[in-house]
């Protein structure tokens, strides 16, 4: 027995994008069913473990903080970080639509919903070798991707027309089903039993393919360097393409699946979910990043906060299993942290006193929790027994603790003369920059040594590189609309969110200025409701 359901629209995926489109068509009458392949406890998908930053553009935030910003600027560094082809006409569209309409179409609209931000706006993906962010616009919401989520959940399921919704966990689509060359359903099994769902409009909101490590791999852009052999999950295993593959079997324009936004420092979660599951660090700045034989990277030094993109590459070249960064507990104190909703309690949820007492103080809990419960750290009070634990950690014996002792020896030189005002060293000046912004300067370690025997004890952490985003993914018009490889318009099909690669099949080009997944996912899926109620 075949279950089946009919409804005026079937959305595939209750991540952000899946929830946004089914809260605007509720709006405007629409039927709905919303297919979900994981359980009820993790309706939201990724977000809710997300940090929550949104990319806005002369936001009254950024006004408040005498932040000058406008769209021009905004498009200008855009494109940079893009570095669209020649025949990306549609993700180059979908951009600049991005940058002309998140201020009021993602950021009102989700102040509109109750969810609010932290007044300091952060300055990430500056641009190192090329341009990034001219000013900060990444908008921290208040509650983390958590408590955004669970707002947009909580109106879902509280809405007024809530009879016109139909929820369906654990079913997993497999198959697009169309009808006289439209999209009119899907196909899918739950608990070893097939099921067949009906509508008008067929919206794929599943995510990327960032859970799908060998998909990764696979994809990998061949000027990025070699994949490594170890690429921790950032994502989870349901994001794995399924439903890519299935619309691609019916003519879908499936593109740039190599550009992808993957983080240089994945650490293994110490209460894993899934096979490999890692989480992402901000790692700190003033730490001396080496290669897995102790040297220092380089001879551009990578440095968190300025281009993301380039620091995988970076490491990728090396064609090394992993990277070390080496610290002492004063830098892990102050400029460490853990991307995502889950170890930055605080701000998910919206305590003030405990956010201010984190930047005053460090986040000791965490820091205490990393190094004794993770097994990418290790502490010791002197050069050689922290070149024996390392080594003892990656059963080898590649550290060799008088190198390692004058790497850091050369880098605390540099460190001394930055701090006296000679500055000479690329790291040194990324640091200077952090310190004259106020959202970074609370984080950043005013020119720090690490052999400081008051600062110890000294860290070392391994890191690998974590899978995260899928930056291309089904070709949609400006409408949201699927697009076959010819250009054509696929009459009942729509993709939204990740699955989209944000708008357009790639809306953010190789590289991403961050805040724009949950923004992305926002505006592609309004865009695709407001199409479809306009018929």
């Amino acid at each position: 027995m075949t279950l089946s359901q009919q409804a005026d629209a079937v959305i595939i995926g209750g991540g952000i994008a899946g929830i946004t489109t089914a809260l605007e068509l509720l709006n405007n009458h629409k039927s709905v069913i919303l297919i979900e392949r994981g359980p009820k406890h993790d309706f939201g998908g990724l977000a809710p473990w997300a940090f929550g930053g949104i990319f806005l553009v002369n936001s009254k935030y950024q006004r408040w903080g005498g932040i000058k910003d406008n769209v021009t600027l905004a498009w200008d560094d855009w494109q940079a970080f893009a570095n669209y082809g020649p025949n990306d006409d549609w993700p180059k569209k979908w951009g600049e639509t991005y940058v002309n309409r998140c201020t009021q179409d993602v950021g009102a609209w989700l102040n509109k919903q109750g969810v609010g931000f932290f007044p300091v706006v952060h300055w990430v993906e500056k641009g190192l070798t090329t341009r990034g962010n001219s000013v900060p616009r990444f908008h921290m919401v208040w509650g983390t991707g958590y408590g955004l989520t669970k707002t947009l959940i909580g109106h879902l399921l509280n809405h007024t027309h809530k009879e016109k919704l139909t929820i369906l966990f654990d079913h997993c689509v497999e198959k697009l089903l169309t009808t006289n060359g439209r999209v009119t359903g899907v196909h899918g099994t739950t608990n070893g039993q097939s099921f067949e769902m009906s509508g008008d409009h067929i919206i794929v909101a599943t995510g990327g393919m960032g859970g799908a490590i060998e998909r990764v791999k696979k994809n990998w852009a061949t000027d990025e360097g070699t994949p490594p052999e170890v690429i921790l999950n950032g994502a989870e295993p349901n994001s794995d393409g399924l439903v890519h593959d299935a619309a691609q079997k019916i003519g879908a324009n499936i593109t740039h699946l190599d550009w992808m936004w993957n983080y240089p420092g994945g650490i293994h979660h110490p209460k894993p979910r899934f096979k490999d599951h890692g989480l992402s660090l901000i790692p700190p700045k003033s730490a001396l990043w080496v290669d897995s034989r102790g040297k220092r990277i380089g001879p551009l030094p990578i440095v968190t906060g300025y281009d993301g993109n380039y620091m995988v590459k970076r490491i990728c070249e090396l064609k090394q299993p992993y990277t070390w960064q080496i610290l002492n507990y004063k830098i892990m104190l102050k400029e460490l942290a853990i991307s995502g909703s889950e170890h930055n309690e605080s701000i998910r949820d919206k305590s003030i006193v405990g956010f201010l007492k984190t930047v005053l103080t460090g986040n000791k809990k965490l820091v205490e929790h990393l190094l004794k419960d993770c097994i990418d750290f290790v502490t010791a009070k002197s050069f050689e027994e922290l070149a024996e634990k390392m080594n003892a950690l990656s059963g080898n014996h590649w550290i060799e603790s008088e190198d390692l002792k004058n790497e850091v020896l050369n880098y605390d030189a540099l460190v001394g003369d930055a701090k006296n005002g000679n500055i000479h060293d690329k790291q040194m000046e990324l640091i200077a920059k952090s310190l004259k912004y106020r959202g970074d300067k609370a984080r950043t370690c005013k020119f720090q040594k690490i052999n400081d025997e008051n600062a110890y004890p000294l860290i070392a952490i391994r890191e690998f590189i974590l899978s995260r985003k899928t930056l291309g993914g089904i070709q949609t018009n400006l409408s949201s609309q699927a697009l076959y490889n010819n250009g054509a318009v696929i009459p009942g099909l729509y993709a939204v969110g990740e699955a989209a690669g944000f708008g357009g099949g790639g809306s953010h080009g190789r590289k991403s200025l961050e805040g724009t997944f949950l923004g992305g996912c926002i505006l592609t899926a309004r865009i695709a409701a407001e199409s479809i109620v306009k018929g």
